[in-house]
């Protein structure tokens, strides 16, 4: 029997925002104002995200002391704001306590703190290793009353494995189960989450609410797209992806809505709600690296940002990806020819330039280069011209953005991509100068396809012009370092789509050797690129940060030895 107290009508806003790690005061203020926010909308409670006024993920700083006081304090005079008879919430935060240290959230109404949950299931795979710096929760704690509804709080990975969370929730009297997130982007991922909440509501019978956090944080970004599967396994709603954003849903007990279903005729369903457009592909890829530059460039501070503008398709989209993301106010272009750019090259950059609006700059780098090779003429007596000379223009040019970065105060954007960065097609100390990659961790023909869509689109909240923002003779030529005379990519690498399959095959899904030439690959190539993968290690550990985009980024994800003589032999 339903408790007479208990309202049948329960609005649930749902915060979906953007924390900066290790800010708690600006984490604190910003719940503040979505609280406020949600009053006005008429909401009886709201649910913030996972370690909200941490900041997620927080990693190591959970092991200082003055970190986790100040969580607390926050918290608890967060808590006290609900004395005023507006909301009450469910907010994430790490807490102390005599059984560990905990990833946790409070439950806070009426002007203090009702209850604490802890997550129980800490992930440790992938880009997370939670069980470094938290204990799990020693129980599985049961449901809070609000206000006469019982309310389930399981913590992000507590429904994403098997330990029987929700249905112990359900067991003890969980009427709706409100869960906390922090789950990172990649490709795909809002149907993986649908799927793992659809699997928990056959389990337990309640309707689940997803929050999840927006932003970037370092090479993470936390995409929204915040939801909530209703008992009968269909979307209750479905809010935007990579978007700020606060949305009250209102909720009634089913008997109230007039509505019967067996044994469950007091359930709740959702009666209002956004169901927003989940981007597609090419869209929501670039709209993550547009945040996660974003983010990157405004939470560390850097006032503008400045990249080499070669006049290919890496430096191009990045452009785009910064005017996008920043204003073309905050963008510095620069070209730094040499005696193999082609008129071609500088015509399409100073072309991209005047379509995206930014300041363009032309430095060319004979001097220097000439200098460094007259410097060297004694020590390099006697031995052939290489790629030792050519990579003398590539760390000039890392030289020269670092010393505008140092004059200016601006961030240099890198714009390797990840079938260069896969075989080591890049130079250490020159074009991988940088402080953030945007295109870290997209493959050479994804960028081709960014590039096209671009073209066609204009992304919500970006900041650059409409039209043709990256010229077509950039996408349709052949790319090219530019390091020696009628240079193409090809002379050293298979052609792109070949080679971004078979480092797919080696990266993604970890195939071996046969299975790949299975796939129609030439054996010597697979070898080949298998042998450049493992050996560009040692650059890849140096390189920039940047956004993570496929299931398995290098870094974070992909974490293989530097001294490596492992090889498949097949």
């Amino acid at each position: 029997m339903t408790d007479k107290t208990a309202s049948d009508i329960l609005r649930i806003a749902v915060a979906q925002l953007n924390p900066t790690v290790g800010d708690v005061a600006g984490n604190l203020a910003k719940a503040r104002e979505a609280r406020a926010d949600a009053a006005r909308q008429g909401a009886d409670i709201v649910l913030f995200t996972e370690l909200f006024l941490a900041g997620y993920p927080p990693e190591d700083l959970v092991l200082k002391p003055a970190f986790l006081k100040a969580c607390e304090r926050a918290a608890q005079d967060f808590a006290g704001d609900t004395a005023d008879g507006g909301p009450g919430f469910i907010i994430g935060t790490p807490l102390k306590r005599k059984s560990g240290t905990h990833n946790s959230i409070i439950f806070a109404d009426g002007g203090k703190i009702l209850a604490e949950r802890y997550k129980l299931d800490l992930p440790n795979y992938g880009e997370f290793d939670e069980k470094r710096v938290f204990q799990a929760g020693p129980e599985i704690q049961g449901p809070v009353n609000f206000r006469g509804v019982r309310l389930g709080i399981p913590i992000c990975e507590d429904i994403w494995g098997d330990v029987g969370v929700c249905e112990t929730l359900a067991e003890s009297g969980a009427e709706i189960l409100l869960v906390p997130n922090g789950s990172p982007y990649y490709r795909g991922k809002v149907d993986v989450r649908h799927q793992i909440v659809i699997r928990q509501v056959i389990e337990c019978g309640l309707p689940i609410i997803y929050a999840n956090q927006l932003g970037g944080q370092d090479e993470l970004i936390f995409d929204g797209a915040s939801f909530a599967i209703g008992s009968d396994k269909t979307l209750a709603f479905q809010m935007s992806q990579f978007e700020e954003t606060v949305n009250v849903t209102t909720w009634k007990r089913r008997a109230a809505a007039g509505a019967k279903n067996g044994n469950n005729s007091e359930g709740w369903v959702c009666s209002e709600g956004p169901m927003s457009k989940i981007p597609e592909k090419e869209e929501a890829d670039y709209r993550a690296c547009m945040l996660g530059l974003r983010d990157y460039v405004n939470k560390n501070g850097f006032r503008n940002v400045v990249l080499g503008l070669s006049g290919g398709i890496d430096s191009a989209i990045c452009a785009a990806l910064a005017v996008d993301a920043l204003g073309e106010e905050r963008l510095r272009a620069v070209m730094m020819p040499y005696r193999y750019t082609s008129k071609d090259s500088l015509k399409d950059a100073e072309d991209c330039a005047r379509a995206l609006g930014c300041r363009y700059d032309i430095v060319p780098i004979f001097e220097p280069v000439d200098g460094f090779l007259h410097t060297l003429t004694q020590l390099f007596e006697g031995t052939k011209q290489g790629i030792t000379e050519e990579n003398l223009q590539s760390r000039a040019r890392g030289t020269i953005l670092m010393a505008i970065s140092n004059k200016f105060g601006s961030m240099v954007v890198t714009t390797g991509n990840k079938s260069e960065m896969s075989v080591g097609y890049a130079t250490l100390y020159g074009d991988m100068n940088g402080g953030f990659n945007p295109i870290k961790d997209l493959y050479k023909m994804q960028v081709y396809a960014l590039a096209r869509w671009r073209n066609t689109h204009v992304p919500p909240g970006a900041l650059g012009p409409s039209g043709e923002v990256i010229p077509n003779n950039i996408i349709d030529k052949a790319p090219s370092a530019e390091l020696r005379e009628n240079q193409t990519d090809q002379d050293s690498l298979p052609p792109y789509p070949v080679l971004d399959d078979i480092l797919e095959c080696l990266v993604e899904n970890e195939m071996g050797v046969d299975e790949i030439v299975a796939r129609g690959h030439d054996r010597a190539t697979v070898t080949r690129i298998e042998h450049l993968l493992y050996i560009a290690e040692y650059k890849r550990r140096q390189a920039a940060p940047g956004v993570k985009i496929t299931k398995k980024n290098f870094g974070r994800d992909r974490r293989y030895p530097i001294t490596n003589r492992f090889r498949d032999g097949g």
